[in-house]
């Protein structure tokens, strides 16, 4: 199966375009959150995606919630559970894990706990994607200096044994690969790129 990823669009409309144009060599579109800036943005910016929701899978970001975005598109929604695509099981869980420092425009965050609470009902899956990336792995922030994924994700991973796992959300880390076990895991970033599983 030939992907097309992305993530962290943030209304960015000439990656919204890369993506369009690159849809008809995928068999799936993956898109790993973040489509709007501080939670607005999506009624405008999501309209042509409509051209590809029939091959689209998306998960919410930190920038727009599950509700923001399901109403916004006719894509495949990911938040919590699976769906099959040509023979593969793909989950998908979105938000902030773990929470941001609060900010004044009610970023979409989990805790560790709800995370992995809501991992916990997905048995199994060939592909993951995440909005946040796991602990120690494509999640550096330079700024900071440290490390911003999510233990629970991590976790998760090891127990799922995913071929991919597809995140975003770090952008000191927009390209970064790491492994897992047999998951080789990715941050995406806001240019396409296509993985073969």
């Amino acid at each position: 199966m030939k992907i097309l990823a992305a993530s962290d669009l943030h209304l960015n409309t000439d990656c919204r375009t890369a993506i369009l144009q690159q849809a008809p060599r995928a068999d799936v579109v993956i898109i790993a959150g973040d489509f709007a800036q501080r939670r607005k943005g999506l009624d405008e910016f999501m309209p042509p995606f409509e051209a590809i929701a029939d091959k689209a899978i998306f998960v919410p970001g930190n920038n727009e919630t599950e509700e923001e975005l399901r109403a916004a598109t006719s894509a495949k929604v990911l938040h919590g559970d699976t769906t099959e695509w040509q023979g593969l099981t793909i989950a998908g869980i979105g938000c902030a894990i773990p929470p941001l420092p609060p900010l004044p425009w009610g970023s979409a965050d989990m805790t560790e706990d709800e995370a992995e609470t809501m991992l916990g009902r997905i048995a199994q899956a060939d592909i993951l994607i995440s909005h946040s990336p796991p602990y120690g792995h494509c999640d550096y922030h330079v700024g900071l200096g440290r490390h911003l994924g999510s233990v629970a994700l991590e976790t998760a991973i090891r127990r799922m044994n995913a071929k991919l796992v597809l995140c975003g959300h770090v952008h000191d880390s927009w390209g970064a690969r790491s492994q897992i076990g047999a998951s080789t895991i990715a941050n995406v970033g806001p240019v396409p790129v296509f993985f073969e599983v």
